[in-house]
């Protein structure tokens, strides 16, 4: 009986505990990894910490050991803006080139123009190849030092289309917090990206804590300061040596060559990958494709327009494609609480530096700088455009116009003792004995755009003066 008393008497002590519990879920809650700038509810963020938790847990059968443990990202418009108007480097380029469209080929500077004509447009055809080719050439000759310091400078510039923003500042905040927490559990993080190397490299600096060696990206040539024509297999690299850009472009790394730069500079299969476009898919397919591991790819797509210029209308048409490859969606207007931060609001200056771009072109046709200059002055003032933006179209429109009015160098108060301008298959040059040196070379020569019958054929003594 007094066993019975006993026994009865414990149970009692325990239902009492467990009642001062209160109810139990049966297992411990589940902690939240992604929480600082997602929101509440997010679907992409509940796959993502899922995964987490069951690849780095011991016990699941999803456990990935550390040494496997690799997450691949791309760079623009999946870690930061693309949409100001285009992506860094086309920017980068751009701002680089037309500062220094004297002493660049016109077709460098043409490019560089292209790409700031189309502010407010679509991006051109066949850009990506046209623009990385140019850039070659315009950093043909530079140091990795001296192109990480001109992108630095370019980082502190405001972000076209964003009130509160530099260009080194516009990184989504909710996918920067993915990347850390990804370091933070024991994974290998690299970014793969179309972007030249030595660029990202540097814009990354500051923002994201991985090595030189973890950016894979587009490829220059490089070559030692006194090597000249010749090839690497016959030069010694010599202590005086500076290694310099050449000038060569070697492809763009995007698509199935993200593959093949996995492949060649990892050697290991991702567990992970991240992208936002078609550029992407490649490496995305080839993470979860007869992967020995749980793997996941995501496309991060641009569908805000409220905080961000994006586009929902071709987001959600890009969606079931990716979603029939297996690719999951992580959506900006649903799954980020935040973007850039809530202080950073979408202006509408890509509207207004189109409607800038508009007015540079009437000027072409007769309008004053004083006039071009009134208007951007009231662009400024209205908050539609920075003034860097409006000097920046102010320089153009006066490039474009000096061009149109040939002037003798009397007349333009410089004296061109030397130079050289291309057009089609002819050279022009002066030189300091101011008379021709051939039939290519003539003084103080420039030329307007002459029209088909008035170009010299070829053979012919071109005019001077």
């Amino acid at each position: 009986m007094k066993k019975i008393l006993v026994l009865l008497l414990i149970c009692m002590l325990v239902v009492s505990a467990a009642l001062a519990e209160g109810p139990r879920s049966g297992a411990a809650e589940a902690p939240v990894l992604l929480c600082d700038y997602w929101t509440e509810g997010s679907g992409a963020a509940a796959k993502l910490n899922e995964y987490l938790l069951a690849v780095t847990d011991e016990a699941s059968p999803d456990y990935i050991p550390v040494e496997d443990r690799l997450a691949v990202f791309d760079l623009d418009g999946t870690l930061m803006c693309e949409t100001y108007p285009f992506c860094f480097e086309y920017m980068v380029f751009a701002d680089y080139a037309l500062k220094h469209a004297d002493t660049l080929p016109e077709d460098v500077v043409a490019v560089a123009r292209e790409i700031e004509d189309a502010t407010g447009k679509a991006k051109p055809d066949g850009m990506s190849t046209r623009q990385a080719a140019a850039a070659a050439i315009a950093y043909k000759g530079m140091t990795m030092e001296e192109l990480a310091q001109v992108v630095s400078d370019f980082k502190e510039s405001d972000a076209w289309g964003f009130t509160g923003l530099t260009r080194g500042e516009a990184w989504y905040k909710p996918m920067v917090e993915l990347f850390e927490k990804l370091q933070a559990n024991g994974f290998e993080v690299y970014v793969v990206t179309a972007t030249e190397r030595n660029i990202v490299r540097e814009v990354v600096r500051g923002v994201l804590d991985i090595p030189p060696s973890h950016v894979i990206g587009t490829e220059y040539g490089y070559t030692a300061t006194n090597q000249g024509d010749a090839t690497d297999a016959d030069y010694t690299f010599q202590p005086e040596d500076q290694v310099v850009f050449d000038g060569n472009y070697y492809g763009e790394n995007a698509k199935t060559s993200k593959v093949d730069a996995i492949v060649r500079e990892i050697g290991q299969q991702p567990v992970l990958a991240f992208g936002n476009s078609s550029g992407d898919v490649a490496m995305e397919i080839y993470t979860i494709s007869n992967n020995p591991y749980r793997s996941a790819a995501f496309m991060v797509m641009a569908d805000d327009e409220e905080r961000e210029h994006g586009n929902a209308e071709s987001a959600a048409e890009k969606k079931a494609g990716y979603e029939a490859q297996g690719i999951g969606i992580i959506s900006m207007r649903d799954d980020f609480r935040t973007i850039y931060g809530q202080d950073v609001e979408v202006g509408d200056s890509r509207e207004a530096v189109a409607e800038a771009m508009n007015a540079l072109r009437e000027a072409r046709a007769g309008r004053s700088q004083e006039a071009l200059k009134a208007e951007l002055d009231a662009y400024v003032a209205e908050g539609k455009l920075t003034q860097e933006q409006a000097d920046l179209i102010l320089r153009h429109a006066g490039e474009e116009q000096d061009e149109a009015q040939p002037k003798n160098w009397w007349e333009q108060g410089d004296n061109p003792f030397s130079g050289r301008k291309q057009y089609g298959n002819w050279e022009f040059s002066w030189s300091f004995d101011w008379g021709p040196q051939s039939r290519h070379e003539f003084p103080g020569w420039q030329f307007p755009e002459w029209q088909d019958e008035n170009r010299p054929a070829d053979g012919e003594q071109c005019p001077c003066m």
